[in-house]
C-alpha cells in the first residue's frame, strides 16, 4: 500500500475520533507535535532505525510527546512500533485536509512579487473566498521572478495572473502571427 493512502486512512480514524470527541484542535495541536518530532533528525533516526529496541522507542516518544493527549500518544506508539513513525508528517497534513473540508475552509497560496500588507492579504482571501464559495485561509510568499501580479493555487485549482506568464502568452502570440 502506498504511503499515502496509508496515512490518509490514519488521519481518517483520527479525524473520526476527533470528531467523536469534538477535539478538532486539540488533535490537530497533537498531530503537529507528533510532526515537529519527524523533522528532528537525530531522534526521526532513532525511530527509524531497527536497531533500536521498541521499549527505548517508546521511551523516547513518550518524554518528547509528554504534552500530547493520551490518545494521541497511542498513536505515536502504534506507529513506531509498525515502523510508520515517518508518516506523522503526512497525517498531520490529511488530518489538516479532512478538518478544512468539515468546516469549508480552503488553503491558498499565493505568490507575488512583492510582500503584501495585511489589508491585500484580507482582500486577497476575501476575493478568493467568494470564489471558491469557502472562507479562505491565505498563506503568501514572495518570489521576484513572476516579475508581478499574482499565482495563487487553491488545491487543485491554479490562477495564474502573473507578469511573467501573460509575456509568455503575448511572446507565444506575436510568434504565432508573424509564422
Amino acid at each position: 500500500m502506498q504511503r499515502n493512502a496509508i496515512a490518509k486512512r490514519y488521519a481518517q480514524a483520527v479525524f473520526d475520533i476527533a470528531r467523536e470527541n469534538k477535539q478538532f484542535d486539540r488533535w490537530m495541536a497533537d498531530l503537529r507535535e507528533m510532526a515537529a518530532v519527524v523533522d528532528e533528525e537525530e531522534l526521526a533516526a532513532l525511530l527509524e532505525n531497527p536497531k533500536v529496541r521498541l521499549e527505548n522507542k517508546s521511551r523516547l516518544l513518550r518524554s518528547r510527546l509528554a504534552g500530547i493527549a493520551p490518545l494521541a500518544l497511542n498513536l505515536a506508539l502504534l506507529l513506531a512500533t509498525k515502523d510508520r513513525f515517518f508518516l506523522a508528517s503526512q497525517i498531520r497534513d490529511e488530518y489538516e485536509k479532512l478538518l478544512n473540508d468539515h468546516l469549508d475552509v480552503a488553503v491558498a497560496e499565493a505568490t507575488t512579487a512583492v510582500e503584501l500588507s495585511e489589508a491585500e492579504q484580507a482582500k486577497l482571501a476575501t476575493r478568493l473566498g467568494q470564489l471558491m464559495g469557502k472562507r479562505v485561509v491565505l498563506r503568501t510568499k514572495v518570489d521576484p521572478a513572476i516579475g508581478g501580479g499574482l499565482l495563487a493555487r487553491i488545491g487543485d485549482k491554479v490562477i495564474d495572473g502573473t507578469i511573467h506568464t501573460r509575456l509568455a502568452m503575448l511572446r507565444d502570440k506575436l510568434v504565432d502571427r508573424s509564422l
